[in-house]
């Protein structure tokens, strides 16, 4: 959720200290452990569903042991893991194995902070914005849905540990908990699938009827579709389709689940998922010259200014933590927030008004900002099935009422927003960052990422198979130290077509000239999944890019490809131009601004576009800024003018260039 540092000497006494401090603090009180793949396990690795050790195996048995039908047992834990082990690493909300069972005491331990610099989310110098202290409200005690291996314990007499480590073990604690909440219900164990909703209801830990209903929904449409899939350990599990399957819906009514709050009507929400509305105050505060506002800008999007942007952020806190935080007048915004454990979501600020999320004052006033409950750099501090798929419901949702493309040069990770000027570009932040399955997201989105053409295009798309696709990073627990093992969507870009050559460099990250890193938060040499680069060569295995103005080389083999062939508009300097400027945000000429609107400084990057270098466009737009410095929304204004730009994939980050700069062209 992080933002930019300061635009100019007047930002000195901004807010960043508060917003860099206190998610930095909050990331101490609550961050998560990388923990090692146990030594041993009972469960052997197997890629035959029935072999004799198999998590297949391991299913059957627990469902057998503790009289929960197969079925069951299988559809909650791939809405939690996809069956995934994670080498016994804990979720981003404490929770271990296939049935992320919970356990925050254990898993809530010392870390760093995800992301480096101060920063401003609201990314704009036009205003102070006055530093505060760095103090986080500390939460009085876990909640009980982040400490369900202590309940799984009590029930099965298995230790702790070998819940959180064995696989096999952790199925039986899962199995155990679905078990007892169905007998709370007072309904009998085993028979019919169908009359098991309200258990699976109480399994997802929420304390409201619709999210525990939203989650067991979810859970039966998997049952009923059915799934199959090779697991991170090579294991090959098959849930069989029960498509005549009507769940007892009404099992999920009872005084242990709350009704939905009176105010949740006040949120903008698809039908599908579970959604509250917990408002980010917009109030005044301070006296005489240190009166101030917060947290974000009345507007009247989209009828003011187009919302072409879906910010994809993690919170670097917990739930409740994040929570507080965004009620907090003098902290920053954003418009969604999404849980780990079952996906609910909870809208803090209106679509029609401008958060401050992204560091880059252009981008806020047009984007809408959804944080997720997580670490980035705890690659194995993995997110729920259940949180992917709520947030791609809703980004389809807000994609079709904005009529906001889906894809990523419209759907982005608030690591690919581009630092608004060349001081700030340093302290941007990388969230969410190289362990986002984007993959699997626009699959569930339905605009799955794949080829467009032909073996021969000028464009490519980086698709690495996640799983398969594991580079090295470094960082994520001491710096210099190498990461766990992780699947990515990223690739890494060398100066040459050879594995041993330096990484490209980024002259806004490292103006000394010095070389990227294999750093968890260098963005300096990384393509991500779904991003469009143009093609700058090819040499045997290994294919070239244009990225940030040099020729960038990812290995990419025939037989196992990290990139697939595209077609799209590109862009080029005209002809005879040497070089053409590049801009962290998309500014009008200064004769568009009235008289009472300051004319903001529009500086170049410090990247430049060279002749025959050529860049995916991702969007047209006129140069635009709203003027909001004043907390009586009547003084607002947006200031448009008559400059073109075009939207291009510039390196990691998006960049703008002016359109009169460039030729535009189809590359198929």
């Amino acid at each position: 959720m992080r933002g930019s540092a300061p635009d100019s000497a007047r930002t000195e006494r901004r807010r960043m200290p508060r917003a860099a401090g206190a998610m930095a603090t909050a990331a101490l009180l609550f961050p998560l452990i990388s923990a090692a793949p146990p030594a041993t396990s009972t469960l052997a690795v197997s890629g035959s569903p029935g072999a004799p050790g198999s998590l297949q195996r391991a299913f059957a048995a627990a469902a057998e042991q503790y009289r929960v039908p197969q079925s069951v047992l299988l559809g909650v834990s791939y809405l939690q893991s996809r069956w995934d082990t994670h080498g016994g690493a804990p979720s981003v909300s404490g929770g271990y194995g296939p049935m992320h069972l919970t356990d925050a005491y254990t898993a809530l331990a010392e870390a760093p902070h995800h992301s480096h610099g101060a920063e401003d989310p609201r990314g704009d110098g036009s205003r102070p914005i006055r530093a505060l202290p760095e103090d986080v409200p500390e939460p009085s005690e876990l909640p009980a849905r982040l400490r369900t291996v202590d309940r799984a314990a009590s029930l099965t007499g298995i230790a702790p540990s070998e819940l959180r480590e064995d696989p096999a073990a952790n199925i039986r604690g899962g199995a155990a908990l679905l078990a007892s909440a169905q007998k709370k219900l007072g309904l009998p164990l085993g028979g019919d699938p169908a009359q098991w909703y309200g258990a699976v209801a109480r399994y997802s830990g929420a304390d409201d009827r619709a999210t525990a209903s939203r989650y067991a929904t979810d859970v039966f449409d998997v049952i009923r579709g059915g799934e199959s899939r090779t697991t991170d350990s090579g294991q090959r599990i098959v849930l069989p389709a029960s498509p005549g399957l009507a769940p007892d819906t009404a099992r999920t009514r009872g005084p242990d689940l709350r009704s939905a709050d009176a105010d949740a009507g006040k949120a903008d929400c698809p039908r599908a998922v579970s959604c509250e509305w917990i408002p980010a105050p917009y109030e005044e505060f301070g006296e005489g010259d240190e009166r101030d506002y917060g947290n974000h800008d009345k507007a009247d999007r989209p009828r003011s200014q187009k919302i072409d942007y879906i910010i994809i952020h993690d919170t670097e806190a917990t739930w409740e933590t994040t929570l507080k935080l965004v009620q907090d007048p003098t902290y920053v915004s954003w418009q969604y927030s999404l849980r780990s454990s079952d996906g609910h979501i909870a809208q803090h600020v209106a679509n029609k008004d401008v958060a401050w999320h992204a560091g880059n004052w252009f981008v806020n006033s047009k984007s809408i900002g959804l944080e997720h409950e997580g670490f980035l750099t705890r690659p194995d501090a993995w997110y729920t099935e259940a949180m992917y798929r709520t947030s791609a419901r809703l980004v389809r949702y807000l994609a079709g009422k904005y009529r906001i493309p889906l894809d990523r040069q419209h759907i982005l990770g608030h690591d690919n927003v581009p630092g608004p000027t060349r001081m700030t570009i340093p302290a941007m932040h990388t969230d969410p960052g190289p362990y986002w399955d984007w993959a699997h997201y626009f699959q569930l989105i339905d605009a799955p990422v794949r080829a467009t053409a032909g073996a021969r295009s000028g464009l490519v798309t980086i698709l690495p198979e996640y799983e398969e696709n594991k580079p090295v990073y470094t960082g994520c627990t001491k710096a210099g130290e190498t990461c766990p093992a992780h699947g990515s969507g990223a690739v890494r870009l060398h100066t040459e077509p050879r594995k041993d050559a330096p990484l490209v460099k980024d002259a806004g990250l490292r103006p000394d000239g010095s070389a990227s890193t294999t750093g968890v938060n260098d963005t300096g040499a990384r393509a991500s999944t779904g991003q469009q680069y143009a093609v700058a060569g090819s040499e045997g295995d290994w294919t070239a890019i244009w990225y940030l103005g040099q020729k960038a080389w990812f290995h990419n083999p025939r037989t196992q490809p990290v990139a697939v062939p595209s077609r799209g508009w590109v862009v080029t300097p005209k002809a005879g131009t040497k070089e053409v400027p590049v801009y962290g945000r998309a500014y009008p000429e200064k004769e568009a601004y009235p008289e009472g609107i300051p004319v903001q400084p529009h500086d170049p990057l410090p990247y430049k576009v060279l002749a025959g270098q050529t860049y995916a466009m991702g969007l047209k737009t006129r140069g635009e800024y709203y003027w909001a410095v004043t907390f009586d929304p009547s003084g607002h204004k947006v200031v448009r003018g008559k400059q073109q730009y075009y939207q291009i994939q510039l390196g990691h980050r998006v960049a703008f260039v002016k359109a009169e700069d460039v030729t535009l062209r189809y590359s198929s």
